[in-house]
């Protein structure tokens, strides 16, 4: 009988709530499958069973909180436990902490066990998430690991030979049905998110109570974090005006052979990015946090991306952004889209942001103030894209117009230093031409 524990995600955490189970007492449980969701003040996740066995027990139930390392479940297993040999590819501790951070669902591949290559039906955590990754079962793939084991290496070898099924996401993007989408623009969510649990009271008034909604530790962290940069940091706020008439045909000329090549969607977000990540470099004070007695300048670029559900933001990170052409920002926002969409953000994808980028204009806001992703200095926000007239060489023409909004930390930010990034921003989406290149 083994006890299933839940794993240290983050050193911060201190304890998780169990949301659901996703097997019952009496069910089959492989080795790395999820056996229940928890929820934590970083992260959704799922836990993973690290044997194979059936579940005999649950000791935790759905919504209770308990601290790291708490056993949830007992398993009982079949046969010998995996060897804690590295040669073996069992999961060590650090594995499962992966898996569960990761929040990955792997479907347990059955390969048939050959004499020639006794390890051939061992897979290590990572082996298993490029596969997933990748959509490739690993019965397919040649091993030349030790005793045939497979490889990361492997894995890869094997994605990169695969041809690409560009032709099936044409036909797929080609027949989009709108009414199927909540909405499909943006790095926002396209799928409905699920609702938040809802208890009604009708109390003395039959017919009308009052609805109280769960607060779960996501929405708590939330809500302490808006609060702390509210109260703590000083905000100001300023706007420009952007005429991106130049970029929309940019965008428009492009688009269609990105989503053939790529088989994602070119958004004005990616160009957006690169625009604020380019006049970072110039304006590198934008890029820090207050210490105090000190101002402290990131050299790392990574963004920050503020992603609305209905029921929650997160702010997943584009690592290095400032290393990244536009087709590689655009990559980035729809890894992040699908892992937002999925509820496969990991802690890692939550972490390091310097510098926050907010979409709003996906929504149709033409004006917001926001909150500042403390502790960071500014967080900038990309609104929608508007046909307005405009006045050019005291002539009326009709442009596409868009704001940008700059909420700035004014202990270490002031009005000289933003206006002038504003402008570099400002010039750098207006730089775009048909002539602009994504690589």
């Amino acid at each position: 009988m083994i006890e299933i524990a839940v794993p240290q995600l983050a050193e911060s955490l201190v304890s998780a709530t169990i949301d659901k189970w996703l097997k019952q007492p009496g069910d089959h449980v492989d080795i790395y499958e999820p056996i229940c969701e928890i929820l934590t003040d970083k992260v959704n996740a799922e836990l993973p069973s690290t044997v194979s066995g059936t579940l005999r027990k649950i000791l935790v139930g759905n919504g209770e909180t308990v601290p790291v390392g708490t056993a949830v479940c007992i398993i009982e297993t079949e046969g010998q436990l995996p060897s804690s040999s590295s040669d073996s590819g069992s999961a060590s501790d650090s594995d499962v902490r992966e898996s569960a951070a990761s929040d990955v669902r792997v479907e347990q591949q059955t390969v048939e066990f050959d004499e020639d290559a006794p390890m051939r039906n061992r897979f290590s955590p990572a082996v298993q998430k490029l596969a997933a990754e990748h959509s490739i079962r690993l019965a397919d793939v040649p091993g030349t690991g030790l005793g045939g084991r497979i490889t990361r290496k492997d894995v890869l070898a094997f994605a990169a030979s695969k041809p690409k099924q560009t032709s099936a996401v044409g036909s797929s993007a080609a027949s989009f049905d709108p009414k199927s989408q909540v909405r499909s623009s943006g790095i926002h969510l396209s799928e409905t998110p699920r609702i938040p649990k809802i208890e009604v009271e009708n109390g003395s008034n039959p017919g009308r109570g009052e609805t109280f909604i769960d607060v779960t530790p996501l929405r708590n962290t939330i809500a302490r974090n808006m609060k702390h940069s509210a109260s703590e940091i000083p905000h100001a706020w300023t706007m420009i005006e952007v005429d991106v008439t130049n970029l929309v045909m940019l965008r428009n000329k492009l688009k269609d052979e990105f989503m053939k090549r790529e088989g994602i969607n070119l958004t004005y977000l990616a160009f957006l990015l690169k625009a604020v990540v380019n006049a970072i470099k110039d304006y590198p004070i934008m890029n820090s946090t207050w210490a105090v007695d000190k101002i402290i300048v990131k050299r790392d670029i990574n963004i920050s991306l503020a992603v609305g559900t209905e029921d929650s933001v997160l702010t997943p990170v584009i690592k290095n952004a400032d290393h990244k052409n536009v087709a590689g920002l655009a990559k980035e926002i729809d890894e992040l889209a699908r892992k937002t969409r999925e509820g496969k953000l990991s802690l890692s994808d939550m972490q390091g942001g310097t510098f926050t980028v907010n979409n709003t204009g996906s929504f149709g806001s033409v004006l917001s103030y926001p909150i500042i992703n403390y502790p960071q200095a500014a967080i900038l926000t990309f609104e929608s894209i508007v046909k307005r007239p405009v006045v050019i060489n005291d002539m009326i023409a009709v442009r596409s117009m868009a704001n940008l909004c700059l909420s700035l930390d004014h202990r270490i930010l002031d009005g000289v230093i933003c206006g002038r990034f504003l402008q570099r921003v400002k010039d750098n989406l207006e730089s775009f031409n048909l002539e602009s290149k994504l690589y």
